[in-house]
């Protein structure tokens, strides 16, 4: 669009390149093992033969072409130019790829992942939450569209996207960072900011779509309740990845990634019939152990039965 007020421009793709998302390959890093797992159990041996293969060129291609230096580009445009990098005069760098490509896997054995969650909390960090991106857009640009429309601090430009703020979140356990994803956590959970509730105003008890990042001037007020996937993320992130527990093909996985403030955690935690009854504390005696089990790494294995599984994880 060559004008600013029309609603939704999503791409220009009129001449040149095809716009390429760094990440989107983040998002299929991190979902396509998945679905090779679940070939492998089917017997569909070949068709998963030749997915691993993508993924590898994936990881490598988004190694290559998307990481930035200290962070995860966020795309490239219809000419071909960066989007999301250290080259740009604003835009720099955006909260998506850095929380998926994590998700996929991506740098997390070399460092980079670790590097480019340093760079989130170092330019898109704030006392509310992680904004979308760094520095805000302050002018219109047709080649990015409506991100570029809103005003500094709201929305997209440079807004709080709660939905997103998980998958920062994930990726921080992933690195085994427990202190900063339950920061993370408790900086755009409504019940955390019941305390604040003169700068959040926002009922206490529904996620937000957005938190006004600090280009704005009220910074930490909340909008669009009930207009976000944030309730399901977040509940995905501190459920399944800071306590860890999550249901595998064959049993419960219990790796929790838990701060030092928490202890002596609690869960019932019903998986195919059985309920499983896990204490997570700190000690020396670490590991994961199963009074009626067969344990396999960080995994209870499921066996058919109808007492309780009672587990204690030590970390």
């Amino acid at each position: 669009s060559e004008t600013p007020d029309e609603s939704f421009q999503t791409c220009t793709n009129k001449d040149g390149k095809n716009a390429e998302s760094v990440f989107i390959a983040g998002m299929f890093l991190a979902i396509v093992p998945e679905y090779i797992r679940l070939l492998e159990i089917l017997g569909k041996k070949d068709r998963a033969a030749i997915l691993k293969k993508e993924v590898d060129l994936m990881n490598r291609t988004v190694l290559e072409n998307g990481y930035d230096g200290e962070w995860f580009l966020r795309a490239y445009d219809d000419a071909g130019n960066k989007v999301g990098s250290s080259e740009n005069g604003e835009g720099k760098i955006f909260i998506e790829p850095q929380g998926m490509c994590i998700m996929g896997g991506v740098g997390v054995d070399d460092g980079k992942a670790v590097k480019a969650l340093d760079s989130t909390r170092k330019y898109l960090g704030t006392k509310h939450g992680i904004k979308l991106v760094n520095p805000a857009f302050t002018q219109y640009m047709k080649e990015y569209g409506e991100i570029t429309s809103y005003p500094p601090g709201y929305k997209e430009n440079a807004g709080i996207f709660c939905h997103n703020n998980s998958w920062v979140i994930i990726a921080e356990t992933i690195c085994r960072r427990g202190n900063e994803a339950f920061d993370y956590y408790k900086k755009i959970t409504p019940s955390y900011r019941e305390d604040i509730s003169e700068i959040h105003r926002m009922e206490p008890y529904v996620y937000s779509q957005m938190i006004a990042g600090d280009d704005a001037p009220n910074h930490g007020e909340a909008k669009n309740s009930w207009l976000t996937g944030t309730a399901s993320w977040t509940y995905i992130s501190v459920s399944q990845y800071i306590l860890g527990v999550r249901p595998d093909f064959d049993g419960l996985i219990v790796d929790p990634c838990i701060p030092d403030e928490l202890d002596n955690i609690s869960i019932q935690r019903m998986y195919r019939g059985r309920k499983y009854n896990i204490l997570i504390e700190h000690g020396a005696d670490k590991g994961l152990r199963a009074a009626n089990a067969k344990v396999v790494g960080n995994k209870v294995l499921f066996e058919n039965g109808t007492d309780d599984v009672n587990v204690r994880c030590v970390v």
